[in-house]
């Protein structure tokens, strides 16, 4: 399509849209005095149209009728500009009549137009010279097509495509339709047909350029392009504009070539106008703040709209180099202004006083705008240098982010080894403290074992003395063997209630023993739980101040297992009771055949004429009165301590339900004292966050999503370092806790075993002597036996005489051999009871570095073991007592001993007590 059909159709657009106006306010009922005014404007571009000779308008060829379509209903209807600027001398003279210089520049541009070939190739200079004056308005919307060479665009076939089709910028485009000219006549009704154009273009070109998409400055371009031509025209001259004049690059998102404009026009203005330069400087007044409409707009929103289509010419034909010309033009004629404002003022003048002055003498800005020094190389290297200052700026901004990441993570390592430090250094403090323990313990051991050094010497001792006394009642016997011959008769009898007597003596002294080891065992465990007691009192005093817990489902729990502990508790009260009841029986029982026994003795002692050879009996009959006394003695001290040891065992009960309840509640609060400080921590986190966010909004608005999106990777790389470097330390002290408990208490049992296996041996060669002693005694006893003739018995009763004078024969110990055997199981026991504590310690302190979890499982298997089983566990630890008795009592035992013995062995002493009774 040549030029002269591009005009000639161009001319019949205008006509036919201008008729169909003017018919539809012909047809109005009431027109107003706006709609005739407005009629009559139309009228009078219509008549200027066909008076027109270079219009090549034919009004009664088919070619105007056949391009008429619905599309193109918003060309030219901007009336009151085209008035002001086009036809205000032909308004003036009333008609059709124009001045000659007007008619010549209408009869130059039809020209122009019809041969725009010609004249854009050859006269290029002499086409920029007109076109920088103005272009009439009529032929303005032809020209901007032609000056862009948007008429034979191809992107006028895709914009009935774009229309059809759904766009992702629809709500905020309808939102900012009446933003744009909201005062001008053409865009001024609410989804009128000026705002539907401007939505269609907009859509249209979001769909044509999706990394553009749509911009609110784009606008208000494409609503003074909509002025001049229909859409699909105005379609294709934005779409060259963007692409051919370099205002794709300042719409995108980042706005890279706007802030490449405002550097050059600051350079610019520091170049040309220095002493404005610094007074902006002075007031912080960026360029951005005033300029950067004017090259996103064209200066369509700060200059009216007859000055806004000028400069859109101009820019058209020098392209972004008009727009820093008039830039500098608007700076140089208002500096002197602006130099006694500060930045409200000026920020004042550029929106109010400067579009006034502009419109006042246009020509004198245009004149001082062309005629200042634009040097093109110059500008050229001011971009290199931008882009150059832009790219270091970049890596400076990537170096500073990567050195804040390291600085990040070398802090979090910091606090790490800080941690770690504190960590070992506590370990260190308590390992110092635990050898310091240690140390005292082995102190502790030695002195005992220095004592039980000083006991077995004592024993040894006592061991000559016996084997004195031995050889002596040897001899003695041997004395007496004559004189016995006479009187043996009389004393079989007696001789078989002594062996009696005897034998409740020993079950006796061996039932005294047990008890004294039972009481020094229940007294061994009343200061352990009297510890215990004192220990759990001062944590429950510290545990008072814990905020209760209302959860109902622990509490039942907690009130199940105290009923569980009270009902033990009473059971066990009960039991023991009914034990008082029992021993305080058999006392009663015992102090009456006591005094029943004594009458008789004294009858005895009265009709009997051999009062000197019952006299050992009585004595030795008395000695087992005051032993059963002191059993019975020891018994009612046992019991009495037992109930005590079952308050205790009550009230650590109690304390230790106490304990766990505040220790729950304990866990709670910091449960819940962890939580805040985590949301307060995050909290911080957040402000400072919002912070830093808010500083780099207000000096770089181009950064803030990339900045968003770092901090929130940061954010979540170090909650999961955190969290990792958390469960490894807690995973490494949990297990070295665990390995220092285990070291400990396989010292502890390394030591205890030693000392304790040094004395096995001893102890067993004390057994061996004594058992050899017993042998060579017991051979003695039988030689002399045999030596023995007994004549005046007969054959029948000779065994029965040789058992009793074998009973005769046998050997006892007097009352104070007796105490020291009892004193040395006393003190073995004492020293069995004492490696129990120190097992007990250990286990103790091995059960420090057991979780909440593992104690709750050891109390339930704790709990788990019934009475049954405890009176076993007692039994085996009584037994063990025994057989430590049995070793330290330095007697020398006979056949006559084995019974006895070997019950309390088996556990079945009191059965013998009772059979004695």
């Amino acid at each position: 399509m040549s030029a002269s059909e591009v005009a000639l159709q161009h001319n019949n657009n205008a006509l036919n849209n201008n008729n169909e106006a003017a018919a539809t306010l012909a047809n109005k009922p009431d027109p107003s005095a706006d709609d005739l005014k407005l009629l009559a404007a139309l009228e009078e571009a219509n008549r200027l149209i066909e008076t027109d000779s270079k219009s090549l308008n034919s009004l009664g060829s088919g070619q105007g009728a056949g391009h008429s379509r619905k599309s193109s209903d918003t060309s030219q209807i901007s009336v009151a500009s085209g008035g002001s600027s086009g036809s205000s001398g032909a308004g003036s003279t009333g008609g059709s009549q124009l001045q000659d210089p007007e008619e010549d520049l209408w009869g130059l541009w039809g020209r122009l137009v019809n041969d725009w070939e010609t004249w854009n190739k050859r006269k290029s200079t002499q086409l920029k010279e007109l076109v920088r004056k103005g272009i009439p308005h009529h032929f303005r919307g032809i020209t901007w097509q032609l000056l862009c060479s948007a008429h034979n665009s191809p992107e006028k076939a895709n914009y009935a495509e774009y229309l059809r089709t759904t766009s992702a910028c629809e709500k905020v485009i309808r939102r900012d339709m009446a933003r744009t000219y909201p005062e001008h006549e053409f865009f001024k009704e609410k989804d009128g047909l000026g705002q539907e154009s401007l939505f269609n273009v907009m859509k249209a070109y979001s769909l044509h350029d999706r990394e553009v998409g749509y911009c609110q400055g784009s606008a208000f371009i494409v609503g003074l392009l909509l002025m001049q031509m229909p859409e699909e025209e105005a379609f294709a001259v934005l779409v060259k504009l963007m692409q051919d004049y370099r205002m794709r690059e300042m719409f995108k998102p980042s706005m890279a070539e706007l802030g490449l404009c405002m550097y050059q026009l600051e350079c610019l203005i520091q170049e040309h106008l220095p002493d404005l330069h610094a007074h902006f400087t002075s007031q912080s007044f960026h360029t951005s703040m005033y300029a950067s409409s004017w090259f996103l707009t064209l200066f369509s929103t700060t200059l009216q709209q007859p000055l806004a289509c000028r400069v859109m010419d101009c820019f058209l034909v020098d392209g972004v180099e008009v727009i820093f010309r008039i830039a500098l033009a608007c700076l140089t004629l208002g500096k002197e202004e602006l130099f006694s404002m500060d930045m409200e003022g000026m920020l004042k003048y550029f929106q109010r006083d400067l579009p006034a002055k502009f419109e006042a003498d246009p020509e004198c800005y245009f004149s001082l705008a062309y005629s200042l020094r634009y040097n093109p190389k110059k500008m050229k290297k001011l971009e290199k240098e931008y882009t150059a200052m832009k790219t270091k700026e970049q890596e400076e901004l990537v170096e500073l982010k990567r050195m804040r990441t390291e600085n990040r993570l070398l802090r979090q390592r910091i606090d790490c080894l800080e941690a770690e430090s504190s960590a070992l250094a506590d370990r260190l403090i308590r390992g110092q403290v635990s050898r310091a323990e240690e140390a005292e313990h082995n102190f502790a051991i030695k002195r005992e074992l220095a004592a039980l050094r000083q006991h077995d010497g004592e024993t040894m001792e006592q061991l000559l003395t016996a084997r004195d006394k031995i050889r002596k009642l040897t001899g003695m016997i041997e004395e007496n063997c004559s004189s016995r011959e006479s009187s043996l008769a009389e004393l079989m009898v007696k001789e078989e209630e002594l062996v009696q007597k005897e034998e409740l003596v020993k079950c006796l002294q061996e039932e005294l023993v047990q008890v004294r080891l039972k009481t020094a065992e229940a007294e061994a465990t009343i200061r352990d739980l009297r510890a215990r007691i004192q220990e759990l009192e001062e944590e429950q005093k510290k545990m008072r101040e814990a905020t209760p817990d209302h959860s109902v489902a622990h509490l039942q729990e907690e009130l199940i297992a105290v009923r569980l502990r009270e009902a033990e508790a009473n059971l066990a009260l009960k039991d023991l009771r009914h034990r008082v009841q029992e021993l305080t029986q058999l006392w009663t029982k015992h102090v009456q055949d006591q005094h029943g026994e004594k009458s008789e003795a004294a009858k005895q002692d009265v009709t009997s004429t051999p009062s000197k050879k019952l006299g050992l009996f009585w004595d030795r009959s008395s000695e087992a009165a005051k032993l059963e006394e002191e059993l019975m003695t020891t018994k009612l001290h046992e019991t009495a301590a037992v109930a005590e040891l079952k308050e205790a065992r009550l009230k650590v009960m109690e304390l230790e339900t106490a304990v766990q309840v505040s220790t729950n509640q304990m866990k709670r609060q910091e449960e819940e004292n962890k939580r805040l400080q985590e949301a307060l921590d995050a909290a911080e986190a957040n402000i400072r966050t919002m912070q830093s966010q808010l500083g780099d909004h207000k000096r770089k608005y181009t950064d803030l999503e990339s900045q968003m999106k770092e901090e929130k990777m940061l954010a979540r790389i170090r909650e999961a370092e955190k969290s990792q470097s958390l469960a490894e330390l807690t995973q490494k002290i949990s297990s070295l806790e665990f390995k220092n408990q285990e070291l400990v208490t396989e010292g502890e049992v390394s030591r205890v075993g030693g000392s304790e296996s040094d004395q096995v041996p001893r102890l067993q060669d004390k057994v061996a002597e004594l058992q050899a002693e017993i042998a060579r005694l017991s051979a003695i006893n039988r030689r002399l036996t045999r030596t023995v003739s007994l004549q005046r018995l007969d054959a029948i009763s000779g065994p029965e005489s040789d058992a009793d004078d074998a009973d005769d024969y046998r050997l006892y110990l007097d009352d104070g051999e007796l105490k020291e055997g009892g004193a040395a199981a006393v003190a073995a026991a004492a020293a069995l009871a004492a490696a129990e504590e120190r097992e007990r310690k250990v286990s103790s302190s091995s059960e420090l570095s057991i979780t909440p979890k593992e104690r709750k499982i050891s109390t339930s298997s704790e709990r788990s073991i019934t009475p049954p089983n405890r009176e076993s566990i007692t039994r085996k630890t009584s037994h063990t007592l025994a057989e430590a008795f049995l070793e330290q009592l330095p007697e020398v035992k006979t056949s006559s001993e084995e019974a006895p013995v070997a019950a309390l062995q088996n556990g079945s002493a009191p059965h013998l007590e009772m059979e004695a009774c």
